[in-house]
């Protein structure tokens, strides 16, 4: 931990899904709400990992140029049609489904989440940098009581992570030179990509993302400048380097 690095930090960029929010027991809550309603019985945990999984898959395709400039919303909701055909689940209205498709404006935060981006406001601009399109990630801010300064997006970049333009665009919309903006994130390949354009990362592993049983990485890589237990002790060790 290099804390004169660390000190020059002036703004803190989040990854959201799985990093500031448990989407994995929401999206799954959302889902078995829907199947009570409906009369259709699943694995909902698993339902919600199949959805989650056709994510970075459906991104490649923007990336590559398959699809065009596609909003997560509308990526969201591709996966969920062709998983409803897949599970044969037949009888949802077009409110329905597309009420099923914003579980993912309905996201619980971490424990801790509320309570540390509080703390980090205090001394730090902080901000989304997410994949998630803007409406959503207000709306989920709406939802879980997230303070959020500003909200960033892939949408804004027109570039999905890891793409060098969503992260270089965070330096020139919150007005600070890139190696002043720490990216923080659940996911090392996300903190990898940061680092390569230029941004501080702090690491903080969620055990609970994919399940309880899940294997944690907490190995400390020489692109993660500082790991940390959970968001409100990200303030403390960011405190006691100012």
């Amino acid at each position: 931990m290099d804390e004169n690095n660390l000190s020059k930090v002036k703004a803190m960029t989040f990854d959201v899904f799985g990093t500031v929010v448990d989407w994995r027991s929401s999206v799954a809550r959302e889902i078995k709400k829907m199947g009570l309603k409906k009369g259709f019985t699943l694995d909902w945990d698993k339902f919600a990992d199949e959805w989650r999984s056709g994510y970075q898959p459906s991104m490649n395709k923007v990336r590559t140029g398959e699809l065009p400039w596609t909003k997560i919303d509308n990526l969201h909701r591709l996966i969920l049609d062709e998983m409803l055909l897949r599970h044969q689940i037949t009888n949802l209205t077009e409110e329905e489904a597309e009420y099923l498709n914003r579980a993912w404006h309905r996201l619980d935060p971490w424990p801790d989440s509320v309570e540390g981006l509080t703390l980090l406001k205090k001394d730090y601009v902080i901000s989304t940098l997410s994949n998630g399109n803007v409406a959503l990630l207000v709306n989920m801010a709406k939802y879980g009581g997230l303070p959020w300064d500003t909200v960033l997006s892939a949408e804004i970049a027109r570039h999905y992570k890891p793409d060098a333009e969503a992260y270089l665009s965070t330096g020139e919309y919150l007005g600070f030179p890139i190696d002043q903006v720490m990216m923080v994130a659940a996911h090392k390949n996300d903190l990898k990509a940061a680092k390569s354009n230029g941004m501080m990362t702090a690491y903080v592993p969620r055990p609970n993302e994919h399940g309880t049983n899940t294997i944690v990485d907490y190995e400390k890589e020489d692109y993660i400048d500082i790991v940390v237990d959970d968001l409100i002790d990200l303030s403390k060790k960011m405190t006691s380097i100012k």
